[in-house]
């Protein structure tokens, strides 16, 4: 797709962004925040020096630092290892972030969630994955409880005093939830048995509901219990893992892959059968006027799908039907076990129709997409952003964002539109787009997902974008429509997780695996963030600035001027 920026002007929408009341939730869905009250007021002398502040983005890079646009900066708020009590400390592999403050009056004191994907066993368990072809079989018991400890989620409260973000240590809100956590399954019927499941992993991004609990998705869940496959005769045979923790502990796969909520109040949590499993990617929630939600989450994998469940009921992630795109046609297609035939035929209810959504979803002849992963929505015009990362064996190395329009605009709309907004590649400047994030005036902010494997390397089609980045496309003004690199990742790191706070002048953001290629601890291949112990660790940063401030609230101002 050629790229035309007076398109992009046109094609996100520019009506009434000023003076609109954008809707309370829709705010504070997938990769915003919601506003603090008084939240736009300026004082006319930091008005003057936002608006001769110069917007200027970075070169492509492949420098071993969180490098950073003028007018940004950055401190860590906490990083793999880190104490967040006396008994817990911070995982790895952080993802996904989010915050919700104590008070809406006050913006600098509340509870930062993070996802953790997975490990890297030469740092967490000092096991050398690489020596061998079957890393599984040469695990101990200690080591797969200590990767079990670092993935999942941490709820850690934070403080921004004198310009800094820090963990407010032994706070009782504090803990983890990880790979040992009892989980319930909100569903009526038992998962392979059980109503309790133990521990969540592979969580990738996620979003707060609208009454404020977290969200956080499982993705490649495959990697750590394996798979349950069937073949032509429906005769099931287990696929290992690449971890091999079922080894040790005899957890059915069918126990992964959903999307958790996480109480932050007492760290309870419940699996969502009503979703689906799959490789989660994200899941993004809207509510509706009479307070049914609609979440939309993605399938990450070459030639998945996009979903979409519709509650029946007001604030229910049970009660309603999930269903997934033919974007093709513009259709929702039920995946119903009760009124599509085709899936009575294969399934024997609609609990294994939703533990096996991805077979479900290609019987109902739902449409393959390139990897789909992060789902957000414009706050602006409501249309819906779908990052397609990339699909390699079809050619496709660069990825692209979708657009979803529904019919009428209408969330619970069972018909919409889909086209491509914008393409990855050279022209473009940026590749394999996974993250977005609309601040609150509406500007597009979009992380990239190059495998580390891939980057820098002379024979391989990233060469000229070097290290991952963090993206943002200006809505208004005169760098609007452009693509402007504002921040530059470590080596091998991806940046993961946008979030701002709700006075708009912060952005969370994670710094994901720095060092994943690393084959010898005395030689790694990053060293951020720079710790006396000279290894790579994963973070969680706060990035502040003009820019980011500029960003979120200049635009608005401008427009009502």
């Amino acid at each position: 797709m050629s790229y035309n920026r007076r398109k992009f002007i046109s094609f996100m929408g520019k009506a009434g962004l000023g003076t609109v009341v954008m809707p309370q939730f829709l705010i504070s869905c997938g990769s915003t925040a919601t506003p603090t009250n008084g939240f736009g007021q300026i004082s006319k002398e930091k008005l003057s020096t936002l608006k001769a502040f110069d917007l200027m983005g970075l070169s492509a890079t492949n420098k071993d630092d969180l490098v950073l646009a003028n007018g940004l900066d950055y401190h860590t708020v906490i990083k793999w290892g880190d104490k967040i009590s006396d008994t817990d400390t911070f995982g790895f592999n952080n993802d996904f972030t989010c915050f919700i403050p104590f008070d809406d009056n006050n913006p600098k004191d509340g509870l930062l969630w993070v996802n953790h994907e997975y490990v890297n066993p030469l740092y967490v368990s000092d096991f050398d994955a690489k020596k061998y072809e079957n890393p599984s079989e040469h695990r101990t018991k200690e080591q797969v409880d200590k990767e079990m400890y670092d993935v999942g989620g941490t709820i850690v409260r934070i403080k921004e005093e004198n310009g800094a973000w820090k963990v407010v240590e032994n706070d009782p809100h504090n803990r983890r939830i990880n790979g040992k956590t009892p989980i319930s399954v909100n569903w009526d019927s038992p998962i392979k048995g059980k109503s309790t499941i133990i521990g969540t992993n592979s969580n990738c991004s996620g979003c707060i509901t609208p009454w404020k609990t977290f969200l956080t998705c499982e993705e490649n869940y495959d990697g750590f219990f394996g798979e349950t496959e069937y073949d032509e005769a429906k005769v099931a045979t287990h696929r290992n893992s690449y971890y091999g923790w079922e080894n040790f502990y005899n957890y059915p796969p069918e126990h992964y892959g959903w999307v958790v909520e996480v109480d932050p109040k007492d760290g309870t949590a419940q699996k969502h059968i009503a979703l689906g499993r799959f490789a989660h990617e994200c899941c993004t929630l809207y509510e509706l006027e009479d307070k049914r939600v609609v979440a939309y989450t993605a399938d990450d994998k070459n030639d998945e799908h996009l979903y979409k469940f519709i509650s029946s009921k007001p604030g229910s992630l049970k009660k309603g039907t999930l269903y997934v795109a033919d974007t093709i046609n513009g259709i929702w297609l039920a995946l119903d076990w009760k009124t599509q035939a085709v899936l009575k035929s294969n399934f024997k209810d609609q609990t294994e129709v939703l533990i096996r959504a991805r077979e479900a979803a290609k019987l109902l002849g739902a449409t393959a997409l390139n990897r789909p992963e992060d789902i957000e929505i414009d706050p602006v015009t409501g249309n819906i952003f779908v990052t397609l990362t990339n699909n390699k064996p079809k050619g496709d190395y660069h990825g692209s964002i979708l657009k979803i329009e529904e019919n009428n605009g209408a969330f619970d709309a069972l018909s919409f539109k889909a086209e491509t907004y914008l393409a990855g590649g050279d022209e473009n400047g940026f590749s394999c787009p996974d993250n977005l994030a609309f601040d609150m005036s509406g500007n597009l902010w979009i992380t990239t997902d190059m495998s580390g494997s891939s980057m820098n390397k002379e024979d391989k089609p990233y060469m000229s974008f070097k290290n991952n980045s963090l993206f943002v496309i200006p809505r208004f003004g005169a760098d609007a429509g452009k693509i402007i690199r504002v921040v530059s990742a470590p080596t091998d790191a991806e940046l993961t997780g946008p979030w701002f706070s709700p006075d708009g002048k912060t952005l969370f953001l994670s710094v994901q695996h720095p060092g994943e290629q690393t084959v010898d601890k005395n030689n790694p291949t990053s060293t951020w963030p720079f710790d006396a112990d000279n290894i790579p660790k994963p973070a969680v940063v706060a990035i502040t600035g003009d820019l980011i401030e500029k960003m979120n609230l200049l635009n608005r101002i401008e427009v009502n001027s």
